[in-house]
């Protein structure tokens, strides 16, 4: 499946190296193709994920958390995790395709993602639970810039919600399973470890062609995995060896399936997207309001500025280099797209930038992208 999230809402990242367009979403086929996830100018209209709890960044190592590693346990020992884990693991299925969901909570909302929704023809879809029972469920609400839905069932008793975990006490190394409904096949397993954090990846609306000239879309702050993420396993449960959700699957690299590099959105940011969308809320999304390239040496090349932006407002102009956000050293556009989405509406924040040779300063007062 080839198509993908968009890039974030502060700052929007132009096509740049190749090698860092990462595409396609993990729904079945068909429901790639028409789920427009998330949206908008990375570094222009700052799509920027949304405000988290946590005080923490989720790519901040465990040593710094008050949260536990997860421990390590015998091979044996993960069928344990996946049988306590599988009936909180549903299959959604829409007109168009199909993908997974987590039971959240008894009220009956199930978590998902947004692009596993977006290809139904209707607000609502089918919703099928581990011991094969189903029913029809509400689209309750959704926010495609973090790529996140919530679905709600009525008058279903006997609901499991899952446990969800603190992602940022997850380290690079830690055994993870991935459970869905990849191509299909409802109540898969798959076992692999936390490949990276932080993870920025690049997807093109087209969904033909995700290295062609469709408008590149930019989502940061994943979880990567090696635990195989197929179609279809989009919406579905992350989970670390105590049993607990740690990421919802949403991502891979590659055109026909699985090659061992699969994203997730960390637990910790689903949790402030998805409380306030059970609430009805608006999630809130950091906007900056420039389009970035990668410079030729580096940071990030301002090659547009949108009028009235916070950028604009402060000065910075076409041309310009960042290479500092906040507390944050920006290398390339990426950097700066992940440091704007992992920022809050309202903070401000010092850039550094180069502006003909010469070191600037200015003070940024990061705007709502809606």
């Amino acid at each position: 499946m080839q198509t993908g999230m968009p890039a974030g809402p502060g700052a929007y990242r132009q096509p740049g190296r190749a090698g860092r367009r990462l595409a396609t979403a993990a729904a079945a086929l068909a429901l790639a193709v028409g789920s427009g996830v998330l949206g908008g100018w990375v570094a222009l209209q700052a799509d920027d994920d949304p405000p988290v709890t946590t005080n923490v960044s989720t790519a901040t190592n465990a040593s710094n958390r008050n949260s536990s590693p997860a421990p390590v346990i015998n091979r044996d020992d993960l069928a344990n995790v996946a049988a306590a884990v599988q009936p909180s693991v549903v299959s959604i299925k829409t007109d168009n395709g199909e993908g997974s969901g987590v039971v959240y909570d008894d009220k009956g909302d199930i978590v998902t993602n947004n692009h596993v929704v977006a290809s139904a023809d209707s607000d609502t879809v089918m919703v099928i639970f581990n011991d094969g029972k189903s029913t029809e469920g509400r689209v309750l609400n959704t926010d495609p810039r973090t790529d996140l839905a919530v679905v709600r069932v009525s008058n279903v008793s006997g609901l499991t919600p899952a446990k969800i975990g603190d992602s940022g006490a997850m380290r690079v190394g830690d055994t993870v399973l991935a459970l869905g409904s990849p191509l299909g096949l409802e109540g898969t397993v798959t076992a692999g470890i936390i490949s990276a954090f932080d993870r920025t990846i690049q997807v093109s609306d087209d969904q033909q062609d995700p290295f062609g000239q469709g408008q590149v879309r930019t989502i940061s702050g994943l979880l990567q995995t090696d635990a195989p993420i197929n179609p279809g396993n989009s919406g579905g449960a992350l989970v670390n060896t105590k049993g607990e959700v740690i990421g919802i699957n949403n991502a891979i690299l590659g055109r026909n399936g699985n090659i061992g590099l699969g994203f997730a959105i960390p637990s910790n940011k689903m949790k402030a997207v998805v409380d306030q969308l059970i609430k009805g809320e608006k999630v809130k999304h950091p906007f900056l309001g420039v389009s970035v390239a990668d410079s030729t040496s580096s940071g990030a090349l301002v090659r547009a500025v949108a009028p009235n932006s916070p950028a604009a407002k402060a000065g910075i102009q076409e041309g310009d280099v960042i290479t500092k956000f906040g507390d944050k050293t920006i290398g390339d556009s990426d950097d700066l797209v992940s440091a704007v989405q992992s920022s809050n509406v309202g903070d401000q924040l010092e850039v550094t930038y180069t502006r003909n040779g010469e070191q600037k300063t200015a003070t940024v007062t990061l705007a709502d992208a809606s």
